[in-house]
């Protein structure tokens, strides 16, 4: 039997502040309100789950609230790192209510987002399915897509992100054809949508937080509730609706993840739960493969509670999460946590900064961790205390984010970060690139020919930026020769991006033997065992298939 949700739409993130915490701020960090929400009328107001913060070409911070806005639908914002707020979009209800989810940008300069309620559905006494929408940078918004609460879902909470194909893939908290426990779409840039994977609750329900695409091109994402246990999953799924279950919470080790996952530098998942463990939540660690480990138990004490969004891996390689406070009526904290387990709180909010996180922290490229709260602060137009917009300053290096973090030879990569100008120089893992400057924080480069899989390094007047992740550089079989033989054959293969290749298939079977004679040849002998069937190749930036088979004669 479905577990019945102790959430409302509506409800969500009114709290009352009955509790004052000491605040306190770790040393080498320095916590800043820069916005009281409600400070002006028409504000954006109340900030909730999973509240995704955006970093814009222009260097700008964009995210949505879930309240306020010209009709208190919500709202798009845009705020500049010293704290100057804009809002560029109220939500009107044909265009969608209840923002929740934040924003992602696409290679296209734009954000894409969704609303939880509103769109064509909404009229008379209907509150509506929701939406998928593109807003610009300037506030021009475009509804790309209003749900049905059929077999495309309804009540989206996340903002769809863009995989390695272009298209945008998101999920939804209800709707579906198994149950009405949601599902997980695609959708092109113009709007085109395709519903790939209907949850059934054995396989999850109530997808709260966005999907992250894995370096093997999978995505994975997390379920509030659903599986074997009833406390929510782990799950991968592919770009063609092929689902696995890698976790069933179980309490021990926490319940109910909300939050999304992140990859970490050493390739694992890491998240949080707003339930279980010894305490009150969890942040965990989990292999692509399915291996979960308790890095720390939230005790509800010292600690704070109620984690109920995701981490992001700061440069200094530490996890940086929020606990909401909600279990406990309490105000909520800003935490750290290492890789091993180690784990601090580094500000503990009072009310008049801010109480109750729940939007997911965010770096920014020039190192200062932001976030918002749901409430507290000191704005009183249209709500007491709806929020505040705040950031962590310590000694967190700037750092140039890629968009998208892989790519081949010639493809265009786009570049956030500050300081460009018309001397600044890219290097991809040595290799120079020759960049357009488009401003002082964005630009773009092609991938170089002889690139190879590795950290970034943009060098400006004012010393070098290095990329926060490795961009990987995807290799290319081009053809083969011969196209047939029998076991020890000696086969060439050409290509592009060929240097770091670990290893060659035929028909799925290894070669124990191969030589990379250049970044453009392999040469690989038929190993025994191998089928007819196509050759791949592996390398440190992914896998590359030939078009055709190569033929096992005897």
């Amino acid at each position: 039997m479905k577990k019945p949700r102790n959430y409302s739409p509506f409800a969500l993130g009114v709290l009352l502040l009955v509790i004052a915490a000491v605040s306190t701020v770790a040393q080498a960090q320095t916590f800043s309100v820069l916005y009281n929400f409600g400070a002006n009328s028409g504000d954006p107001l109340a900030p909730d789950l999973p509240g995704i913060v955006a970093q814009g070409r222009d260097g700008n911070l964009y995210s949505t609230t879930i309240s306020g806005g010209a009709t208190n639908g919500g709202a798009v914002f845009k705020i500049t790192p010293a704290g100057t707020l804009t809002v560029l979009y109220s939500f009107d209800g044909t265009h969608g209510f209840f923002p929740y989810g934040g924003l992602t940008l696409g290679t296209d300069g734009n954000f894409y987002g969704t609303t939880y309620a509103g769109g064509t559905s909404y009229s008379g006494g209907s509150n509506g399915w929701g939406t998928v929408f593109k807003v610009t940078a300037s506030g021009r918004l475009t509804v790309l897509y209003n749900f049905t609460d059929g077999s495309d879902g309804a009540w989206p909470y996340a903002p769809p992100i863009q995989g390695k194909d272009g298209n945008f893939y998101g999920t939804t908290t209800l709707g579906g054809t198994q149950g009405n426990n949601g599902t997980i779409y695609k959708i092109s840039p113009s709007g085109t949508f395709t519903p790939i994977y209907q949850f059934d609750y054995t396989h999850g329900s109530d997808a709260f937080a966005p999907l992250v695409q894995g370096i093997d091109g999978n995505f994975y994402g997390t379920t509030g509730f659903g599986g074997s246990n009833g406390n929510g999953i782990v799950f991968k799924i592919t770009t063609a609706g092929e689902m696995t279950v890698l976790y069933n919470f179980d309490g021990t080790h926490g319940a109910n993840p909300y939050g999304s996952l992140v990859q970490g530098s050493d390739g694992n998942f890491y998240g949080t739960t707003r339930a279980g463990g010894t305490g009150y939540g969890v942040v965990f660690k989990i292999t692509p493969t399915g291996a979960l480990t308790v890095l720390h138990n939230i005790d509800g004490n010292t600690d704070g509670d109620t984690p109920l969004v995701g981490l992001v891996q700061g440069t200094d390689g530490n996890l940086y999460g929020v606990n909401s406070g909600i279990q406990l009526d309490t105000l909520g904290n800003i935490f750290k946590v290492s890789l091993k387990g180690s784990y601090s709180v580094l500000y503990n909010f009072d009310g008049t900064t801010g109480s109750n996180p729940k939007a997911t922290p965010f770096q920014h490229t020039n190192g200062t961790i932001y976030g918002d709260t749901n409430r507290g602060g000191t704005g009183s137009q249209g709500c007491g205390g709806c929020g505040v917009f705040y950031s962590l300053t310590g000694n967190l290096r700037a750092f140039v984010s890629l968009l998208p973090y892989s790519g081949k030879v010639g493809k265009t990569i786009e570049f956030l970060g500050q300081g460009f100008a018309s001397s600044t120089t890219v290097s991809f893992n040595g290799t120079l690139a020759r960049p357009t400057v488009k401003s002082g924080t964005y630009l773009a480069a092609a991938v170089p020919n002889g690139a190879t899989t590795g950290f970034v390094r943009v060098t400006t007047s004012s010393g070098t930026l290095t990329s926060n992740k490795k961009f990987r550089v995807t290799p290319q079989i081009k053809s083969f020769g011969p196209t047939s033989g029998p076991v020890g054959t000696v086969v060439t293969i050409t290509g592009v991006s060929l240097t770091q290749t670990y290893e060659v298939t035929f028909g799925g079977v290894k070669a124990t033997t191969f030589t990379v004679n250049s970044d453009t040849q392999v040469t690989a002998t038929v190993p025994t065992g191998a089928k007819t069937g196509k050759i791949s190749i592996t390398t440190a930036g992914g896998a590359a298939t030939s078009a055709t088979s190569f033929t096992v004669t005897l």
